[in-house]
């Protein structure tokens, strides 16, 4: 057989590879160039942050900025780590709704992704993202126009969906044992749909095998590293694990969808947060009914409206 062809590793819907080593990712491949919003008014750009790595960001910036400093915004795009990127139409309109209605500035990363960049390299990249977005406290000298003009680092908050929630929880993790320097405060965290994993079940997780060895070897693809699926980067109520009372943020939103598979680790992380013994505030927001990321598939839908609400006055917190 042709090894063009012949397939080695099928990751479907994600991704596929084939003995020659050829890649091929079957779904969130199209990227949409920065712009002005017409919609809203949201104007993006692009920047490198990294050029060693190629690590970049798409950056977001409101329409009617004042003299009043923005919130900042880290996020972190999914993809079961190996598929998406900043720059996708996907992710492209929901940062513009996002910036709009929050009034915020984001910084979309377009971290390094697997199998081309193993893990940890994502984690790293975002980490590195944080400490260029830090390098713009008052005084500091930063690089970014809009950031030392425009941001506010004593209001930073970190978030992803799905993966790109993973990563924001094991960046913030990081960053408290980190110098990002004295001028930025992560204020908060909101992990929407958060991949998280485990050995064994929890609460009315399925004991069915078989996706349950999907969800494994797509850990084991995107991390050959792991000691496995109670890794503390996969699971992090994990024994022996960090744990979770040295976040160094304020506050933790955790979104989880009812119908999503993955739904019970997002609630067990909640949980798990309030018994740690760390000092900050936690809420759980459920959609009743809806899917995995629903609100990237269907923005306009009653259940999507109302999480972009709810995400809208989290990043609003005095």
């Amino acid at each position: 057989m042709d090894p063009d062809t012949e397939v080695q590793l099928d990751l479907a819907p994600f991704i596929r590879i084939y003995k020659s080593g050829r890649i091929e990712r079957l779904v969130g491949t199209d990227v949409v160039p920065a712009s002005v919003d017409p919609a809203t008014g949201v104007t993006s750009k692009d920047v490198t942050i990294d050029p060693s790595t190629g690590v970049s960001a798409r950056l977001y910036l409101p329409t009617t900025t004042n003299k009043t400093k923005l919130p900042v915004l880290i996020y972190i795009h999914g993809g079961g780590f190996v598929i998406e990127t900043a720059f996708s139409p996907t992710y492209h309109n929901y940062l513009n709704s996002l910036v709009s209605q929050a009034q915020i500035l984001a910084v979309s990363v377009d971290y390094r992704r697997v199998p081309e960049h193993p893990l940890p390299a994502a984690y790293d990249d975002v980490l590195a993202a944080a400490k260029w977005v830090a390098s713009h406290a008052a005084g500091s000298g930063g690089p970014e126009p809009w950031l030392s003009e425009h941001g506010d680092l004593n209001r930073v908050f970190l978030a992803g969906d799905s993966a790109g929630a993973n990563i924001a929880h094991n960046v913030t993790l990081r960053a408290g044992k980190t110098d990002l320097g004295s001028g930025m405060r992560i204020k908060g965290l909101l992990l929407v749909h958060p991949f998280f994993w485990g050995s064994k079940p929890v609460g009315s997780e399925s004991t069915d095998p078989e996706p349950r060895r999907r969800t494994e070897e797509l850990w084991g693809f995107a991390c050959p590293g792991t000691t496995g699926a109670d890794d503390p980067w996969i699971n992090p109520l994990a024994e022996g694990g960090p744990g979770l009372e040295g976040l160094p943020c304020e506050r933790v939103l955790v979104t989880v969808a009812e119908k999503d598979f993955i739904r019970e680790r997002g609630r067990a992380y909640y949980e798990g947060l309030k018994g740690s013994g760390w000092g900050g505030e936690a809420e759980l927001l459920e959609s009743e009914g809806m899917g995995h990321v629903f609100h990237l598939l269907d923005p306009t839908s009653e259940k999507a409206v109302a999480k972009m609400e709810r995400v809208v006055a989290f990043l609003n917190c005095a």
